[in-house]
């Protein structure tokens, strides 16, 4: 009589966050084997674009995810750019890398957050959403909705920054330093966190090359790629900027590594100010988009996200088609659950970032 049993978990469960269910075969508490389903978010996206124009499709892709709704219209923009060769104003691509790095910070603070709630350390989980509350407000402020921001529109951007708001910006970039470096301080020495995080949810680098994963999953396992330094994409070519790499290739590590990012968006956002030129936000007059196709990527909160387009010479996408940083994670998790505990496994699921709203659209 064989004394391994077969549990599922999702795809509704207290402790994940969107619709996932993982088929796991486990022998007393430790995890032998898993299969996952995907599917139960599915919003029939990419066939709902082609019925939109461009214009209407930058709205949608806005909506694809929450948390990453500034990289999705922006990466289709690049997208459509790439057709019709249309050049951003300068200033425009600056616009675009702030709008981009607030929602970075806004993100990687969420899920090293939802990580503190998963393993019920729940006052320090609220301490890092009072800490990414001042970019939701932030975001607000400046852009007039904590989520959608609709920072971008074909040809460069949809907002501006006077002084005013370069000045707010600024003041609040500085006081969140000092928070951010406190929460980060907490988050690498306190014992519970460590108990509970070290060593959990290995992930070799050697994996992470064979999954082909990206984003903090990889880079917390030593992998040194990110989009914005391998093909940069609006104004990162003329920023300076560090790839943060973990080195223990687990829970613990990938947290740190989006924890130390958030140091290097806020670098990047005061260095935008200091460089951005007055001028254009925006290419005008647009052309005719041509029929033709591209690809364009760009550097998601959860990694690369890439967006394929063909058109034909209307004023309606002919194939829209994206890939999005969860759909490769979500394979690494094979290797992380392997021989790791059933209470672990909300956690180690969490620290890929999971976003099913993105791969199943």
């Amino acid at each position: 009589m064989s004394n391994t049993y077969t549990i599922p978990v999702g795809p509704l469960h207290v402790a994940l966050e969107e619709p996932m269910y993982f088929q796991v075969d486990v022998k007393g508490e430790i995890v032998q084997s898993i299969e996952m389903f995907a599917g139960h978010a599915h919003r029939g996206m990419e066939s709902l674009a082609l019925e939109r124009n461009f214009f209407q499709n930058i709205v949608l892709t806005e909506r694809v995810c929450s948390l990453c709704s500034n990289n999705h219209p922006l990466t289709y923009c690049m997208a459509l750019e790439n057709i019709a060769k249309i050049q951003v104003p300068e200033r425009g691509q600056y616009l675009r890398v702030i709008a981009d790095e607030v929602k970075r910070i806004a993100s990687h603070m969420f899920n090293v957050g939802i990580g503190l709630h998963v393993i019920g350390f729940n006052t320090l989980f609220m301490h890092a959403m009072e800490v990414r509350e001042t970019m939701q407000d932030l975001k607000e402020s400046i852009w007039g909705n904590r989520m959608d921001i609709s920072a971008n529109t074909i040809g460069g951007a949809k907002y501006d920054i006077d002084d005013e708001i370069e000045v707010y910006l600024r003041k609040t970039l500085n006081e969140l330093k000092k928070p951010v470096e406190e929460f980060r301080h907490m988050y690498a020495t306190h014992p519970q966190v460590k108990a509970r995080t070290k060593g959990v949810g290995i992930l070799p680098p050697e994996a992470a090359i064979e999954y082909g994963l990206g984003g903090p999953v990889a880079r917390g396992s030593g992998i040194d790629n990110d989009v914005r330094k391998e093909t940069p994409y609006a104004a990162y070519d003329k920023l300076k900027f560090n790839v943060i790499l973990g080195e223990d290739c687990d829970v613990r590590s990938r947290a740190l590594v989006r924890l130390d990012e958030i140091f290097e968006s806020i670098s990047l956002i005061e260095q935008c100010l200091d460089q951005m030129p007055k001028g254009p936000i925006c290419c005008d007059p647009l052309p005719d988009i041509p029929a033709g196709q591209a690809v364009a990527r760009s550097e998601a909160p959860r990694g690369e996200l890439i967006y394929y387009m063909r058109t034909n010479g209307t004023m309606y996408p002919e194939r829209l088609k994206w890939r999005v940083p969860t759909y490769v994670n979500w394979e690494g998790l094979r290797v992380m659950l392997n021989k790791a505990k059933v209470a672990d496994i909300a956690l180690i699921v969490n620290s890929i970032d999971p976003c099913l709203s993105c791969t199943e659209r």
